[in-house]
């Protein structure tokens, strides 16, 4: 049994694998297939200041190698969050370490969420900043394309909490670098990467796009290789610890972005065809590292040979 513990900043984990934000619920879903404490961290679906129903449905589509979905960040908004026993209370019992992912409309709203949440700081491991939100005061723009309306965002909430902050960067650029930097310098303790990427899918019968929404985010085995590569580049350019996602389905999926440069991994959308899916690749990146006389998952992690 290899050593499985990553130190990413200020977060310690028993081990590299999380769930990525929106793909997992609020743990509680998952647990009749599993304690949930057995994994790295369980990473929340987003909180905004306010609830939000997300958008009408049908709101995922499956398509060749992945998901289409555009849920539209549904959730039950920040107080219900915290007092509600289906979310924290229930969440602080199973003993998980708990990631918050936050979104919102302006800085003010991320800084909002973080301030309530610092009120639960002993319970929550790291907030997730979701920049890949329209910034209705800048018409429309995504929080997280442009560097210097990433920084605001990030140094709202790095001033509003003291729980380590991750931002999760967007795949969405021409560049994933200045945005990465941008995030650092603003104060993000850990990246994470890569989002979702903007596709549509149309039903040849009806001549109709297959979600409600026209276009959603895509998901899964399709998306692994964009993710790689941006991983790999962002690891390369910052001095803070990332975090890789996109594709994962299995052990050696996990193991390719631990090489390239992630310090830990995110499972998402194999959870919907194998609940199961985060544990096995625990279980997998082991049977890697036993396989390979490797002690530690920490010897692998950016250890890909170039030239």
């Amino acid at each position: 049994m290899a050593d499985l513990k990553v130190k990413l900043g200020p977060l310690s984990l028993k081990n590299p694998v999380m769930t990525a934000s929106g793909t997992f619920g609020y743990g509680s879903e998952y647990e009749d297939f599993y304690p949930i404490k057995k994994l790295g961290a369980v990473v929340v679906k987003g909180i905004a200041p306010w609830p939000s129903n997300g958008n009408p449905a049908p709101r995922i589509a499956e398509v060749t190698a992945g998901i289409l979905n555009a849920i539209g960040l549904q959730g039950p908004g920040v107080e219900a969050f915290l007092k509600d026993k289906h979310y924290l209370p229930h969440l602080k019992e199973t003993g998980a370490t708990v990631i918050v992912n936050i979104w919102g409309r302006t800085p003010d709203d991320y800084a909002l969420v973080a301030e309530r949440l610092e009120e639960e700081k002993k319970a929550i491991a790291a907030i997730e900043i979701n920049v890949s939100c329209p910034n209705v005061k800048e018409g429309g723009l995504a929080f997280g394309t442009d560097p210097k309306t990433l920084a605001s965002v990030v140094s709202r909430v790095r001033k509003a909490t003291t729980i380590p902050l991750i931002t999760k960067l967007s795949p969405n650029v021409p560049s994933i670098v200045p945005l990465a930097k941008a995030a650092q310098d603003a104060g993000s303790d850990i990246l994470s990467l890569i989002n979702t990427i903007p596709a549509m899918a149309i039903d040849v019968e009806t001549r109709r796009p297959k979600l409600a929404n026209v276009t959603g985010g895509l998901s899964g085995p399709a998306v692994k290789p964009v993710a790689i590569k941006l991983v790999y580049e962002t690891a390369k350019a910052v001095s803070i610890p990332v975090i890789g996602m996109g594709g994962i389905m299995n052990g050696r999926d996990a193991v390719e972005f631990l090489l390239a440069g992630a310090s830990a991994v995110a499972v998402g959308t194999a959870t919907f065809a194998d609940p199961r899916a985060p544990l096995k690749v625990i279980d997998e990146i082991n049977d890697y590292l036993d396989s390979h006389d490797i002690k530690s998952v920490r010897d692998i992690i950016g250890q890909v040979r170039i030239g």
